[in-house]
């Protein structure tokens, strides 16, 4: 078989484990929605809602990805799965871009249900010319998401206290997705004084972060699954 239908049939498959399961909706979305709520209650004033809201939004999004990811690796090791498939020789390149992708669309989904959050807790407002931004800036940061997530969700696989190992080394390298979007989501929501302009710029880094790990990830998820296994 060659990467590419390794590729979608691994996505595929982490897509149908999803759907049956509803992890992401009966626990991850709840656990956001909550973290969305105690901002609110924690600020309690609507003018810095609305001017925080990008990166609270963001921040809800990294603490859950953290759960997506866990849950990810933890249904390929429960029964050796991903050994049996590095075993049998399956391209791990394939495995990489199929995992980073059934990722990257939960994230996506998560990001449509936040926002719709923000706009009813935080009094949020998007503009038609920031529309694109916004959209084109959450499908950056879903992707690159999604290859940072398998890469590091690979590394931890089959290391003890892998639940609190992941944070550790997780969210320092997200950092730049973290200030990136923010900005360009600021940008996108009209606050923060942010030009539509800059927004396109952070734009520009997110997409670079993205084909950054794509390519880095891909040569590297192999020896570091067989590494940690």
């Amino acid at each position: 078989m060659t990467s590419l239908e390794v590729t979608r049939l691994v996505a595929v498959k982490d897509l149908r484990i999803e759907l049956r399961s509803r992890v992401l909706i009966n626990q991850v979305l709840p656990f956001a929605a909550i973290v969305m709520v105690l901002f609110a209650f924690a600020l309690d004033k609507d003018d810095l809602l609305a001017r925080v809201a990008p990166g609270l939004i963001w921040l809800a999004t990294l603490f859950s990805m953290l759960f997506v990811v866990q849950r990810s690796f933890a249904v390929e090791t429960a029964d050796g799965a991903l050994d049996a498939l590095r075993t049998a020789g399956v391209p791990a390149k394939g495995i990489y871009f199929g995992k980073a992708i059934a990722l990257g669309l939960q994230l996506l989904v998560l990001e449509v249900l936040l926002f719709l959050a923000a706009f009813v807790l935080y009094n949020s407002r998007v503009g038609v010319d920031g529309l694109a931004l916004l959209i084109t800036s959450a499908l950056a940061a879903s992707c690159g998401l999604g290859l940072v997530g398998t890469l590091y969700g690979g590394l931890t696989t089959g290391t003890k206290g892998r639940e609190s190992l992941l944070p550790l080394l997780l969210l320092p390298v997200v950092a730049p997705v973290l200030i990136g979007v923010t900005q360009a989501t600021e940008a996108a929501l009209g606050v923060g004084g942010i030009s539509m302009r800059e927004g396109w710029a952070w734009e520009s880094l997110l997409v670079t972060y993205a084909l950054v790990f794509g390519i880095g990830g891909s040569v590297a998820f192999g020896p570091l699954v067989d590494d940690s296994a």
